[in-house]
Formats: C-alpha cells, sequence, structure tokens
C-alpha cells in the first residue's frame, strides 16, 4: 500500500468544497487524504493561506466544513520547512507550495495545482487528475 506525499495548492481545495460531483478529481484527491492515501505536505505559511482564502466571503464556505477540512490535513499531515530555491514565480504567492514540495522531492513529493501555468514545467507538479492515475494507477 503506497501512499504519496502532495503539496496541495489552494485552488484544489476550493474546486473539491465548491463542486457538486462527488466523481470530480479535486473531490476525489480531498478523500484521498482522508482515506490515508495522500499524505498533506504543510507548512505554516501553506495553513494560513489555507485559512484566509477558504474564509472568503464570496465562497460561502461553512466554519464547520473549512475546519474539518483544516484538522484533516494538520492531523494526517506532514510539517515540512520550505527550501529556498531562488525559483522566480509568475505569482511571488505560489513560491511557497513549490519550496516547501522541493523539500520532499527525495520522498517523491507531488504538487497537484489548478493551475500548472502558474508553476515550473516538472514532472512532479501535477493536475488533480494526473495526481489520481499516478496513486491509483
Amino acid at each position: 500500500y503506497m501512499n504519496y506525499l502532495v503539496v496541495i495548492d489552494t485552488n484544489v481545495l476550493i474546486s473539491a468544497l465548491l463542486s457538486k460531483h462527488s466523481d470530480a478529481a479535486t473531490v476525489q484527491v480531498l478523500n484521498a487524504v482522508f482515506d490515508g492515501k495522500i499524505i498533506p505536505v504543510f507548512n505554516e505559511e501553506i495553513l494560513s493561506e489555507y485559512d484566509n482564502v477558504l474564509h472568503r466571503p464570496k465562497f460561502k464556505f461553512p466554519d464547520a466544513s473549512i475546519r474539518v477540512l483544516l484538522d484533516a490535513i494538520k492531523t494526517y499531515g506532514v510539517f515540512t520547512k520550505q527550501l529556498i530555491t531562488g525559483e522566480i514565480l509568475p505569482d511571488p504567492k505560489d513560491l511557497v507550495f513549490y519550496e516547501v514540495v522541493m523539500a520532499k522531492r527525495d520522498e517523491n513529493a507531488y504538487l497537484v495545482t489548478g493551475n500548472g501555468k502558474h508553476f515550473p514545467k516538472k514532472p512532479f507538479v501535477v493536475t488533480p487528475n494526473e495526481l489520481l492515475s499516478i496513486i491509483y494507477q
């Protein structure tokens, strides 16, 4: 039984929580966290980004849902210091996600995002669908 270290971009959490379809790729990624198939990788900055963005009024996510999700990430996940890479990304706010995955590359970590174009083209930067085909191959 393999489980996979994965840095989850905030947009994946948002899509999963907004989705009306239980079979959506982003929803399956979250389910894999709860099933223990995916071990989320994060640091304080990523957690506070999740917290801030998920609480934006436009999403109307219930506070309880956000808490369940963030608690699961903290409980099942791995806290990791970012590896300073000197990489320049189109949006500097994305850098933390990239540098945290880089810190765990020796353990074959992935970064899952709905915005691949925001990150360097690397085989470990994957879409939710690509991640699912890797972990359930």
